[in-house]
């Protein structure tokens, strides 16, 4: 059976914000509290969805993980410029991992980034607490870019990799 890769539907949003919220919480990416306005954000499948395209890797119908992939102008994107599309909360359920969806699911945001006229470079932010998804970016052949590291709060440090699609100007 294969790893499929689709769009969202707004059945799958519950299940989506769950495991995004639990994956991150099992990999110590945020407090265990209720006032983690992240893990709220991270739950809201919906609002992403109304700004951003969200995909999601199923195997056999049984939902594995997912994505949030931003496009040129999207208000999810938090490190993207000009010529740049993003994507985020890239996550995978416990359960799921070791099956390739991570990767199937960041080929994906790689294939709608080069579909997009203008569109030179795909980038993302990243913990460092996160070294199997560094892996699977370096795989893929994203580059760190240290210099556009950044913290959207002082206690949580982001990495920053980039994956250029074309040459600008070709």
């Amino acid at each position: 059976m294969d790893i499929v890769i689709r769009t969202a539907v707004p059945a799958d949003y519950a299940e989506l914000g769950d495991i995004t919220a639990q994956a991150y919480l099992d990999d110590g990416l945020l407090d265990a509290n209720e006032d983690d306005s992240y893990e709220r954000a991270l739950r809201d499948v919906a609002g992403r969805a109304a700004d951003a395209e969200v995909l999601v890797a199923t195997l056999g119908g049984m939902l594995l993980g997912g994505v949030t992939f931003a496009p040129p102008g999207s208000r999810m994107a938090d490190l993207a410029g000009p010529g740049e599309a993003e994507f985020r909360m890239l996550t995978v359920a416990r359960a799921g991992r070791g099956r390739g969806a991570g990767e199937a699911l960041v080929r994906a945001c790689i294939q709608r980034a080069r579909a997009i006229e203008g569109v030179t470079r795909l980038v993302l932010s990243t913990q460092a607490a996160s070294p199997a998804a560094h892996r699977i970016y370096e795989r893929l052949g994203f580059v760190r870019t240290p210099e556009r590291d950044w913290s959207p709060v002082p206690t949580v440090p982001l990495l920053t990799y980039a994956l250029e699609l074309r040459v600008p100007g070709r």
